[in-house]
Formats: structure tokens, sequence, C-alpha cells
């Protein structure tokens, strides 16, 4: 138990190597999912090829978990102006302070690692790193739950997952919990489940604080902006690794943002982004050779990053061996198959062009004429009622298992001919195209509700002879294996949501004006990937994205979360693809 500067211990164990002959440097991982209660028979995976080198590990539980004392709060809020505050960054510095000087055989240096909330408390050392900190790397960090990442997209809550993340860290302080679902589809769940009121009031009984502060705090007030912790974080104060995933169902945003956050003032070259066509850490898995039904090309991603780039970045930094990385960015290109390294993230060579969308449901780079004859738009009706799901039903719990990881690369033709869901679709490529970089979407419309949300997919569409049937002719597939070919496969490659009433504003929702167009910008965060000669460019536009993203009413009301049954309303909803309102996508097109 290593004790911090107000009186907290906080449960902490300790490996050596069992044929340590000199002093090592220690690596060090904070987290809320528990130590491990005896030294481990074998090396984990994430850590076998950084043992190689030597190290002693060393793995805490945060505040509040297990058999560390105090209350775990699940807060990133750093007051760097409060010397009597405590935190993750003050409770990592503390740490850092005892473990020198308590650890035998220690020489001196200190990094730390770890995935997603390991990832976060690692991040927040940069904001008053330890002196003996020299390196570290965070991975898929969230910095801004309410922008982005785990909890919202830009103010539209991820229902499923903040409700089931909130009880499984915080139903019980020994364990994690896992909710107990009444219906085996949680799509149906949480349709039953009615307005976002009904979670406390049939369920939970205000027993998670996490859920209750995100019901009382619907805006991005004071409370979400003092969480938004990367909004102090100017320059790269301790070497740092960034690792992020193009398909991270979590965690997308985080990385590329302390990337940008610590690039404002990087004189010596200290701060590195990796990204990857993963899902949530799985960089840190055995082989990282395929996501869902996706191949690398031959290529075991995980164990190349680890061995080639995450062993090499300590290996340098702790133990003074090897050569500091060469590139600013090193990224898996997904389409190619290919690592590929980046003098400067993004690079100066992709230069931005428009992909548009056009009235008859095609996509080109050529912007609609004026005076073309037939509607500027497309439309359809949005129905609360039947919202159109995220991924096929039925659809399992986030946690545990189940296909919560690999959705972000599921087949979208489930949805293609819902009338709900607009597609559109370019000629087959004749040359690869590839982007590089930011990614951004602005479309033009409108709806007949009040208030509204807009999701948008960016899909790589595969050729109809992309595989030969790997069944015998004569025999015909076995049961199931004819949906396990990449044969016309929708593949996403970037899918965002905006929701209307903080298009004005974050702080403030306002109405929208109804059946007016507005422009609804869109990010779409970083990504490098390749569509290949042949293929096909297709975009989708919906309003609903569920159970991922709650219900919006469609009418306005102050709050969506104390929005009543009767709030919920269908709207026709509109996507212009005309001269004056050119909606349209901005690829970062590579030479």
């Amino acid at each position: 138990m290593i004790p911090m500067r107000d009186g907290v211990h906080l449960q902490t164990v300790i490996l050596t190597p069992v044929d340590q002959h000199e002093p090592l440097p220690l690596l060090f991982r904070r987290t809320p999912y528990g130590v491990p209660a005896k030294p481990p028979e074998k090396i984990s995976t994430s850590a076998k090829e950084l043992s190689q080198d030597g190290y002693i590990f060393v793995i805490q539980n945060l505040r509040g978990r297990f058999r560390s004392e105090g209350e775990f709060k699940l807060s990133s809020w750093v007051d760097l102006n409060d010397p009597k505050a405590t935190n993750e960054t003050t409770d990592a510095f503390d740490s850092i302070e005892w473990l020198l000087k308590n650890v035998p055989d220690n020489n001196g240096k200190v990094g730390m690692f770890g995935v997603s909330y390991d990832g976060l408390t690692t991040a927040l050392t940069l904001l008053h790193p330890h002196p003996a900190l020299k390196a570290i790397s965070e991975q898929a960090s969230p910095v801004d739950q309410w922008m982005n990442d785990d909890d919202h997209r830009f103010g539209a809550l991820r229902e499923s997952y903040n409700f089931e993340y909130a009880v499984m860290e915080q139903a019980d302080k020994n364990k994690n919990v896992h909710f107990d679902f009444e219906t085996y589809d949680t799509y149906q769940w949480y349709l039953d489940l009615g307005p976002l009121s009904n979670v406390n009031s049939k369920y939970i009984h205000g027993s998670i604080p996490y859920w209750n502060s995100t019901m009382e705090h619907p805006d991005y007030d004071d409370f979400w902006k003092k969480e938004a912790w990367v909004n102090q974080l100017h320059a790269s104060t301790v070497p740092n690794l960034n690792v992020a995933g193009f398909w991270d169902q979590e965690d997308p945003w985080g990385p590329w943002q302390i990337f940008r956050h610590a690039s404002e003032h990087d004189p010596d070259r200290t701060n590195f982004i990796v990204a990857g066509p993963w899902f949530h850490g799985e960089w840190q898995t055995d082989k990282g050779d395929s996501i869902g039904l996706i191949p690398f090309g031959g290529h075991e991603t995980a164990r190349e990053f680890r061995e080639n780039i995450e062993a090499p970045f300590f290996r340098y930094y702790l133990h003074g061996k090897g050569d500091k990385p060469a590139w600013q960015g090193s990224t898996f290109q997904s389409g190619s198959n290919t690592w590929r390294t980046y003098a400067e993230w993004p690079p100066q060579q992709a230069k931005p062009i428009n992909l548009y969308l056009h009235a008859d449901g095609t996509l080109s780079f050529s912007a609609p004429l004026p005076g073309t004859a037939g509607k500027a738009y497309r439309e359809y009706v949005s129905d609360p009622a039947n919202p159109v799901p995220y991924r096929q039903r039925p659809i399992s719990p986030t946690y545990p298992g189940g296909d919560w990881k690999t959705w972000e690369v599921a087949d979208q033709r489930f949805v293609d001919h819902r009338p709900d869901v607009l597609t559109f679709t370019s000629e087959p490529l004749e040359n690869d195209l590839t982007i590089t970089g930011p990614l951004a979407a602005t479309l033009f419309a409108s709806t007949s509700g009040t208030d509204s949300d807009f999701v948008l997919k960016l899909i790589d569409v595969y050729p109809e002879n992309t595989q030969k049937p790997s069944w015998n002719a004569d025999d015909g597939p076995t049961p199931g294996q004819y949906a396990q070919s990449l044969n016309g496969y929708e593949l996403p490659i970037a899918m965002e949501v905006r929701r209307g009433r903080y298009l004005i504003g974050y702080e403030k929702p306002h109405p929208l004006t109804p059946n007016k167009p507005a422009e609804w910008k869109i990010p779409l965060r970083d990504h490098d990937h390749v569509f290949l000669k042949g293929h096909r460019i297709m975009v989708q536009v919906q309003s609903t994205w569920f159970p991922l993203i709650d219900r919006n009413p469609q009418k306005f009301v102050p709050s969506i979360y104390k929005a009543s049954a009767s709030d919920f309303v269908s709207a026709t909803q509109r996507i212009y693809c005309s001269h004056a309102f050119p909606s349209h996508l901005v690829l970062p097109v590579m030479p």
C-alpha cells in the first residue's frame, strides 16, 4: 500500500524479474480494473516484448477501487491551482516518489503506459510530471467525455455505453458489475425503457453517481469543461507515444487531441502518434492480424507494433539504447495493409478534395450544377419508435465479450434498404484513392421537427468478386458461411453523429427552425485508408443510431434527459444536394 499526500493508501503490486542483475527502470500502470492477486505464471501479452529489455513492472489500483482506500469518482478533473487537491495527476506523482525511494535496484527512471482508463491515468501525468518520469505511452486515452470518446459525441449521449460502464465501475467497489438485462436483445430493452429518466426510477434508483451527474448536466457546462483536462495541455512535457485505433469503438478521439495539444510546443520533437486499423486496445492482443472479417494482409499488427515501435520507444528513453523515432506519425494503413511513417502529421502532401452528395443517390467529385432539373434534396421520415440499430440485432451487452469490439467494421448492408437511411454511392474507382489525415463532412439538412440528429457514415464498398467461394461448388456453403465473405462488403471507414440543438453552441441548446436548411459540420477524425481500384465509395445518412446514441425526441425540450414519452415525435428529414446547398465530404487525398 503506497501512501498519498492526504493519507490515503493505494493497493500496488510490484513485479521484479527473477533474473535481475542490474538496476532497471520502472514501468508503471494505474488502473481501476484490478491488480494481480498473485505473481503471474507467465508474462502477459502486452508486456512480452517490453520484458525482454528488463523492467520492474508496477500496477496500482486507483482510489476507491478494490483494496485501495478513498473514493472512486470516475473523474479526470485536475486543478493545478489548488496545492491541496488530490487527483490522478498527484496520485501518480506521489506514487513515483515512493517507488523511487522504496523499490530496490531501480535505475531512477520511470515510464508509464496503459490503454483506455489506464491510458487516461498515464496521460494525466503530462499536466505535472514527476522529474523521474522519462517516457509515457498513453493509448486510447479519453480527454473530454462530453465532446467525444466514451460518453458523448458532440453532446449526443452514448446511451448504452455510458449506462453500462457506469454500473460496471460504481455498483460495487470490489468487482466489475455487469447489468442484468431482462431481454436478450439489449436494443429491445433500451427501447422498452422509454425516456432516460426511467433508468433511475425503474432500475438503479440514484445509486450510480456518474450516471446521476450525466443526467444533471446535459449541456457543455462547467462540470464537463473541468473534466476536459486536455485543455490545460499546451506542450510536450514528457516524451509520449500516443496510440489510436481507427476503429476504436470507445476512445478514438482522445489520442489525436493529446497529440495536437502537446504539439503546440514541441521543440525537441518528443510527441509521437501511432494509429492502426484496430478496435479498442487490439494493439495489445496477441497478433492483431485482422478485425472482424477484415484481414491485414498477413501482418500481425499488434505484435509488430509492440516489437518495432513500443519496445524501441521505451528502450531509447528508459535504457538509453537504440534510436529516437525519426518520424512524427506512424500508421498501419488500411486498404493497402502497409506500415507507413510520416515526418509530420497530417502530411503536407494530403490535399483537401470535396466529395459531393447528389440528389439521384450518387457520389462524385463534381459539385451539383446550378439549375439542375428535379428535386434538389432527398428525404426520409425518422421515427424514434423505430430507431435504426447501430449493429445487427440481437445486440449483446457492451461488456463482457459479445460483438462490441468489432461493430465498427460490421457490414452496413443490414441497414441499406431501410426507408429511414439514405445511401449515396460512387461509380467503381478507376484508380486507388488514398486518404490520409482528418476527414470532415458538411451536410445541408432540414427537419420538420425542432430538434434532430444526423448520423453520417463513410463506407468502402468491396467488389462483388472480392473473394472466391471457399466451399465446394457442389456442396455449397455450410450454415453461416455465406455471410463470412467480403463480396460486396460495406466497410465503414468513418462514422459520426451531430445533435441539432448544439449547432449554434455547445453551452446552451437552441431549437431548430422547422423545414429550414441548416449547415451541419461533422468532424470525422483522422484516418489513413486506401479505397482500392474497383471499390466504390458510399455515404449513408440517418437520424437514429440506437441504442449507441440516445434517441432525440425531434421536438425541442430543455433537456432530452428529462423528456417524457409524449415528446418523441416522427419528423421528415431532408438532405440537400444542390448548387446552393452542396452537401459534401472533405477528403485529405494523397497524390
